[in-house]
């Protein structure tokens, strides 16, 4: 099964719910297979309230309706599966070489198809994209490969500028000991 082929159809049936699929997941079962679908805004290229919108449950219960109307239609997945629709959520998946680039200078977690340099995960600072070479630094190393390289990456959020973890101190010097 092609997920992009699967993906790019997916946007084509979500364009009019103002959605765009950013990827397809399917994890093969011998019990119930599972297709996961992510969803983002569609990008209008313009300002205002949908730049600071996210996918809500709504968009994922209306995109599930839809694709699940056109998958019984034109049944491209073989077997029994269930249809998971997923906003990419803050540790958001990069499916496209376009979709790193959106991501330039953030931290990612990316398993690749093949070793390079003895490694196939890795977790850097993307530094940057020019077409479909990307350039990633990790553990004090660059790595530069294509993305057809890659089976799999994630956005590793950043816990402190959203709030979620305590800013690290300021000075490193100790702190007086306490009689």
């Amino acid at each position: 099964m092609d997920t992009q082929a699967l993906a790019q159809r997916f946007t084509e049936v979500l364009a009019d719910l103002g959605l765009e699929c950013l990827g397809v997941e399917f994890t093969p079962s011998h019990g119930q297979s599972t297709l996961r679908v992510y969803l983002d805004l569609l990008d209008k290229g313009g300002t205002g309230e949908d730049e600071r919108r996210e996918v809500g449950i709504e968009d994922c219960e209306s995109a599930s309706r839809e694709l699940s109307a056109l998958l019984d239609v034109e049944d491209p997945v073989p077997g029994h599966y269930v249809l998971e629709v997923s906003s990419p959520g803050i540790d958001r998946p990069l499916f496209t070489a376009a979709q790193f680039a959106k991501v330039s200078g953030q931290e990612v977690k990316l398993l690749l198809k093949a070793a390079l340099e003895g490694r196939r995960r890795l977790r850097g600072k993307l530094v940057s994209v020019e077409g479909e070479h990307i350039v990633l630094e990790a553990e004090g190393k660059t790595f530069e490969f294509e993305h057809a390289l890659v089976e799999s990456a994630r956005v590793v959020p950043d816990w402190v500028a959203l709030g979620y973890a305590p800013q690290p101190k300021r000075g490193g010097g100790k702190t007086p000991d306490k009689k």
